[in-house]
């Protein structure tokens, strides 16, 4: 994961699952508001196993890119059989992805075999990959890197413990809408903010006033040259992330209102009723008017004679 690619090809992954996640949850939501039951994954009408199956492929494709493609030797032994300690993170790295390639093989075989219990653990299989997420990045990066990139990791962190959190909440609390609401927002954000972290690390003209990209192990890190240039660029890191919880939260509230615009039978119905009974209105006032008419006219052709 230390490259541009190695971060923005799986935060594409978390994004699109994420999203993905949202758009049916609103639309289960809309449908069926008073039986609302938020599955753990969904199924496609062309292939059910369409969203495991993927989640499974990316994360094959990140351990063999950890692994076998990205060290010099296509394999991350030392001649004596020993990992090297240059691969140490590589190794971190794909034990994150082959978490979320279990989880994902497992949804699949849970779902075959229909259990009673499949709901409750595929969510616990979920809520396990995004611990191990989360503690491979807590160690890691809390120790080995304290600079720009240490502090993007550390607000990552936030966004795993959030989808850590709603998933085991939502074991509980299968028909809570804003569980699976938020879980979903959570695996969007930690998808975009892995972009944004991609191209603000690895990209030599973004990367901060002070700091540069150092080659330590094997591995590109970005160093600042003193403590003022640090502060400086961990507080724009802390900007980055505010103004990326603006964006989120009017982006997930407005795309709910636009999924509710089309999918709510009830708001349908209401506009339905609305504009019939409008109609209906116009219709008696103008039978009113035309009553009152002959009425008038009656009366005055009596008065004559």
């Amino acid at each position: 994961m230390g490259t541009l690619v190695g971060h923005v090809a799986p935060g594409f992954g978390f994004l699109l699952i994420g999203l993905w996640h949202l758009f049916n949850h609103v639309k289960l939501h809309a449908l069926n508001p008073k039986s609302y039951n938020g599955p753990a994954w969904f199924p496609t009408s062309k292939f059910k196993y369409i969203e495991p199956v993927l989640i499974m492929a990316g994360s094959a494709a990140s351990v063999a890119m950890e692994l076998f493609i990205g060290p010099d030797r296509h394999q991350p032994l030392d001649p004596d059989g020993t990992i090297p300690s240059n691969h140490l993170h590589n190794l971190e790295h794909s034990l994150i992805f082959m978490t979320f390639f279990m989880y994902a093989a497992f949804a699949i075989i849970l779902d075959r075999i229909h259990i009673q219990s499949q709901y409750g653990l595929t969510q616990l299989l979920g809520a396990i990959a995004f611990g191990q997420q989360l503690l491979l990045f807590h160690l890691h990066y809390s120790a080995d890197h304290m600079g720009p990139e240490g502090q993007y990791h550390l607000l990552l962190q936030i966004l795993v413990l959030i989808s850590l959190s709603t998933s085991v909440i939502g074991i509980g609390l299968p028909n809570s809408f804003l569980v699976n609401f938020v879980r979903s927002v959570s695996i969007f954000f930690q998808g975009l903010w892995l972009i944004t972290m991609g191209f603000m690390l690895w990209t030599a003209g973004l990367i901060a006033k002070g700091c540069f990209m150092n080659d330590e192990e094997g591995h590109k890190v970005v160093r600042c040259s003193s403590h003022e240039a640090l502060h400086r660029a961990n507080s724009l890191v802390n900007i980055q992330f505010s103004w990326l919880i603006i964006f989120v939260t009017v982006f997930a509230v407005s795309f709910y209102l636009v999924v509710v615009k089309f999918y709510d039978k009830n708001n349908n119905k209401v506009l339905e009723y609305f504009t019939l009974g409008n109609v209906a209105e116009d219709e008696e006032s103008s039978d009113d008017v035309e009553s009152q008419k002959r009425s008038a006219l009656g009366n005055t052709e009596a008065l004559f004679m």
